[in-house]
């Protein structure tokens, strides 16, 4: 990922919440060439990688799902929690409050007023 993308409002990262990674890797590697490989964190993650980059990911949904399915975007921001606060204050949702991801950073679902979903994402910074 490059710098230009760790700015504040980029949009930075897209991921795929999905009931059934394995078939998703199947359609998308067969439909663009995408290929895939675990992520090594903490959580059941998929990367997905162009050219041997990672370009975005794959989740499955699990139980009490609170990202709705389908795919979704990343914007990064200096503060989350500052972020998930003021989305509220502008009449959003905060659907998944912020969290951390070990080793990249710390991130939130938010609902804007009129019924769109995205992620904001703070970086860990080297």
């Amino acid at each position: 990922m490059t710098d230009r993308f760790k700015e504040q409002g980029a949009f930075s990262w897209f991921e795929l919440t999905t009931d059934d990674v394995a078939a998703a890797q199947s359609f998308y590697g067969r439909l663009f060439g995408w290929s895939t490989e675990r992520w090594d964190g903490e959580a059941d993650y998929t990367l997905i990688k162009v050219a041997g980059k990672e370009v975005a990911g794959m989740a499955p949904a699990g139980p009490g799902r609170r990202k709705p399915l389908g795919w979704g975007v990343y914007v990064t921001v200096t503060d989350v929690d500052q972020t998930a606060a003021k989305a509220e204050e502008l009449g959003g949702k905060v659907l998944v409050p912020p969290t951390d991801i070990p080793r990249v950073g710390r991130f939130c679902v938010l609902q804007d007023p009129q019924g769109a979903v995205l992620s904001a994402i703070t970086y860990c910074r080297p």
